[in-house]
């Protein structure tokens, strides 16, 4: 009897870790996923935007992988407190995980839109916003590998920047929208581009509070530190 109880309790341990790194390898997807996405509109990189749409299919197959040990686990294995935590956690971070890579597959496609149009609309912003919203992924992912909740915190106060970056990329759009009717189509294609890595922010965010919940039993506040962005919605 010892020896089975022993047994499970390794088998537990072991789908457990199973569960940990197929979560961090969705991350990573994710993660690689966005970079060629915003490289594809900041560098007119038509490789990239091909191979950021690509990846989506394998984005949604591990989301259902890990949605079905997660299940098992819940079913199977009663586990409770930090456990129980951490697998909830983990269903609803493959979520979000899913549609950043939703998101990173738009900006991909309409990247590629952007560079059959003539257009003088400058991409710094955006070079600026892509990269802000990259590093607050893959600090999110950080620390979901490491259930770091100070990591998390950190994500969480960086949102409000990536805000004040929409805001002013859509400002600007519209201003030369206004000024140049010839760049309302590059320009709409543009501000669709800069909502969807606002989104990947806000996703990242959710990630981030995700992992505090995981790894301290707390929530954090309701009230999330907010840029000007979201007067723009």
């Amino acid at each position: 009897m010892v020896k089975e109880q022993a047994h499970t309790v390794k088998s537990y341990e072991q789908e457990l870790t199973q569960l940990r790194g197929m979560t961090s390898a969705m991350g990573r997807l994710v993660e690689r996923q966005s970079a060629l996405a915003i490289a594809a509109i900041v560098d007119r990189d038509e490789q990239a935007s091909r191979e950021a749409q690509a990846l989506d299919p394998q984005v949604d197959a591990l989301e259902r992988d890990v949605e079905a040990l997660a299940i098992r686990l819940l079913a199977l294995r009663a586990p409770m407190a930090g456990d129980l935590r951490e697998i909830v956690s983990v269903l609803k971070i493959t979520g979000d995980l899913e549609r950043i890579g939703d998101c990173a597959a738009s900006v991909a496609k309409r990247a590629r839109k952007v560079e059959t149009q003539p257009t003088d609309v400058p991409v710094g912003g955006l070079r600026a916003m892509g990269r802000l919203v990259h590093e607050n992924l893959c600090r999110a992912i950080d620390a979901m590998a490491r259930r770091d909740s100070e990591g998390a915190v950190a994500v969480w106060y960086s949102d409000a920047a990536i805000d004040e970056l929409y805001t002013a990329m859509f400002r600007e759009l519209v201003t030369y929208m206004m000024e140049d009717p010839r760049t309302i189509r590059s320009c709409t294609h543009l501000l669709f581009i800069a909502k969807n890595l606002e989104r990947i922010g806000d996703h990242a965010t959710n990630i981030a509070e995700r992992v505090y919940y995981a790894a301290t039993g707390e929530m954090l506040p309701a009230d999330r530190p907010r840029g000007s962005a979201k007067a723009a919605k």
